[in-house]
């Protein structure tokens, strides 16, 4: 019997995606958008914001 290996917990970089630029703006909006919707929780929205910003830096440094 040959040994396994698990994956679970593996990483893949995410420079090695050839669609990163698409996938960053759409977490960007998407984390826009749950930030924008909870008007009532101001810690949560901060967070999404804050998520927002990094993804933001990170695009401004692709393109």
């Amino acid at each position: 019997m040959n040994k396994q290996y698990c994956r679970v917990g593996s990483v893949t970089p995410i420079a090695a995606n050839a669609d990163i630029i698409t996938m960053l703006e759409y977490q960007y909006e998407n984390f826009l958008d749950k930030a924008s919707n909870l008007q009532s929780n101001n810690q949560l929205g901060e967070f999404f914001e804050k998520k927002a910003q990094k993804i933001k830096k990170t695009l401004e440094g692709l393109v």
